[in-house]
């Protein structure tokens, strides 16, 4: 089997790099932070109200069969779900590969992760909008971000990058990957659905975890990498 070549990383440029992720973390985290106390400070009358009629317009439209619907695409994103997708399309790829870069990226994404969604909920605490909410056993004010969308772009985003390196075929890569991209959207829809979240909780945690995926992709060269010419 043909393996990619890994570039030799010097002590310097791994330092560098590492450098530049724990500060586009911190970067990242304060920004969340910031925003959920702008949402519930500041701008909790506005954006607040806005916010509770989006959730009410998808509250009226509720159906029986939408109800399932919402309920299978939310299980997806569980983070134990989430999290062992990722990891065993990331250790199958690394044992393929013999390579250790898939399951240290799904781990230090999902960590970074779930740190950015603990600080915002406990440093930015914020009710759950004003409807029934169909997700039984939420915190009340943990509204603010939304987990399951976060754990829906760092696992099936990391499930993505491992295979369009794999995939051989650009038509099929090019499937996959957008497939997989849905995936996050869906499951903010279906959070706005069940009640579960706000609009802008789901909207942050959309952009939190794309933009900390991307920042570990590419320290991790793996949006500089080639796809695999093995079959």
């Amino acid at each position: 089997m043909n393996q990619q070549e890994e570039k030799v990383d010097t002590p310097h440029s791994v330092r560098a790099r590492l450098a530049r992720v724990a500060t586009t973390y911190v970067v990242v985290a304060a920004a969340v932070v910031g925003l959920g106390w702008l949402l519930t400070h500041p701008l909790a009358g506005s954006v607040g109200a806005f916010d509770d009629d989006v959730s009410r317009w998808f509250a009226d439209r509720r159906t029986p069969g939408l109800d399932r619907v919402a309920d299978v695409v939310t299980f997806v994103a569980d983070t134990w779900v989430g999290v062992l997708v990722a990891l065993a399309v990331a250790v199958a790829a690394g044992v393929c590969d013999r390579s250790w870069r898939g399951p240290v990226l799904v781990v230090a994404a999902v960590v970074g992760h779930l740190g950015i969604y603990l600080l915002g909920t406990h440093l930015a605490p914020r009710d759950r909008p004003p409807v029934e909410i169909l997700d039984p056993g939420l915190v009340p004010d943990h509204s603010f971000p939304s987990g399951h969308v976060g754990t829906a772009v760092i696992a099936y985003g990391c499930v993505a990058v491992v295979l369009a390196l794999r995939l051989r075929s650009a038509p099929v890569r090019r499937t996959v990957v957008g497939l997989l991209a849905l995936v996050p959207f869906l499951v903010a829809l279906s959070r706005l659905y069940q009640g579960a979240h706000h609009v802008t909780d789901v909207t942050t945690s959309l952009v939190y975890a794309s933009v900390w995926l991307l920042v570990l992709a590419r320290a991790g060269g793996w949006l500089t990498s080639r796809p695999s010419s093995s079959g």
